[in-house]
């Protein structure tokens, strides 16, 4: 599979978008993009997450854990069922691996 990011649509968030790249039914990538002082609630689903900061900072939350500040080349990882969220201390963008894919993304 090939995919173009100029042909993939850009889904509407709190704050920023999502765009749905490459995935088949065991994997996801994803592309985010929030503006300065945009949060992600803390939400929790039952996939496995691998998080990659491209541009800007943001504060990481995960249950049970310290907030940390993470910027650009800086990655995270959240395990299934975890309760996580983000708050951006300047405009974002991230790359989302999830493992199985985000069904509820296609919808």
């Amino acid at each position: 599979m090939h995919v173009f990011h100029k042909d993939r649509e850009c889904q509407k968030l709190e704050g920023g978008v999502r765009k749905i790249l490459s995935y088949n039914k065991n994997l996801m990538v994803v592309e985010l993009q929030f503006e300065a002082g945009a949060a992600g609630a803390l939400h929790a689903h039952p996939h496995e997450q691998i998080g990659y900061v491209i541009e800007g900072s943001l504060v990481f939350h995960e249950e049970g854990c310290e907030d940390v500040t993470l910027g650009a080349g800086d990655s995270y990882y959240v395990a299934p069922n975890v309760p996580h969220g983000i708050d951006c201390l300047t405009a974002v963008k991230l790359l989302d691996v999830f493992t199985p894919m985000r069904e509820d993304f296609l919808s």
